[in-house]
Parts: structure tokens; C-alpha cells; sequence
């Protein structure tokens, strides 16, 4: 197996399930309805925006991958479009499997030699780096979402 396998795997086992953890957005996400979505507790991000932060860089990275040029910024990240029904909450839901399935599918397609590499510029480290960055990124967000769940 290579390491770009190994990395889509982990990608996908946060996303749908299959980690050691034994904790993936889909599952917490499964029953929550947009107005627990999109409710504010303390001052706390909600769901909804932790969501879109999550995929706000998985979009990022794996339009890299597919050959365009970096485009994000940390100021946007948080920046999620209107969740005022439950179609906004699905289509905001659906977005995030679907981008995560294609992270995973692009990270697959690396060659392993890519992962030592920089990542578009010397400042933001190696291709490996981001990738389990953005892992850890979604793990840690994950936390928050299951912590949210439970206090809304």
C-alpha cells in the first residue's frame, strides 16, 4: 500500500466512518436538523459554520491537487453561506461528502514522491503536511461538533 492510499483512507474514515476513534462527521451529523445547525450557543461557533470551516480547506487543497492555484484565506474560513432551511442544511451537508470523496479520490492519484515536495510554496510546508493537517484539522473540529451536539 502507499502512504497516498493510506492518507485517502483516513480522509474518508473521518468523513464516513471506519477509524480507530470511532467517531465521522456523517454519523454525528446524521440527525442534526438545521435550526440545531444554525443555532449559536454562548460563543461558540455552530455546527453549520464548523462544517463549512472544515470543508472550507478540503475545497482548498483539492482544487490544488487537481491543478489550479491556491486560493484561500484563513479570513473566509468561517464565512458559511445562509442556513435558513433544511435544503440550505442538505446542500451544505451534501457539498462536504462530495468534496471529501474527491480529496480522497485526488489523494490517491499522488505518488508517493509528491508528499516530501512543498505545497505550492515553500511556506506552507509539504504536500504531506496539508494533507494530514487537514485530517487532524477535521478531527479536531469534530470534537467541537460532538460537544455542540450534546449541549444544544
Amino acid at each position: 500500500m502507499h502512504l497516498t492510499e493510506d492518507l485517502a483512507k483516513h480522509v474518508r474514515d473521518v468523513h464516513f466512518g471506519g477509524n480507530w476513534t470511532t467517531s465521522n462527521l456523517k454519523d454525528n451529523l446524521k440527525n442534526v436538523t438545521w435550526q440545531q445547525a444554525t443555532t449559536k450557543f454562548r460563543s461558540f461557533n455552530t455546527i453549520a459554520a464548523l462544517v463549512f470551516h472544515i470543508n472550507y480547506y478540503i475545497n482548498a487543497v483539492q482544487k490544488v491537487l487537481a491543478g489550479e492555484a491556491l486560493q484561500a484565506s484563513d479570513k473566509y474560513s468561517f464565512d458559511v453561506p445562509p442556513v435558513n432551511s433544511e435544503q440550505d442544511w442538505n446542500t451544505l451537508l451534501e457539498k462536504t461528502w462530495a468534496d471529501a470523496e474527491n480529496f480522497a479520490l485526488l489523494i490517491e492519484k499522488l505518488p508517493d514522491s509528491i508528499l516530501s515536495e512543498n505545497f505550492t510554496a515553500e511556506k506552507y510546508g509539504s504536500y504531506y503536511r496539508n494533507i494530514q493537517g487537514i485530517i487532524e484539522h477535521t478531527h479536531y473540529h469534530l470534537g467541537q461538533i460532538a460537544i455542540l451536539k450534546q449541549l444544544l
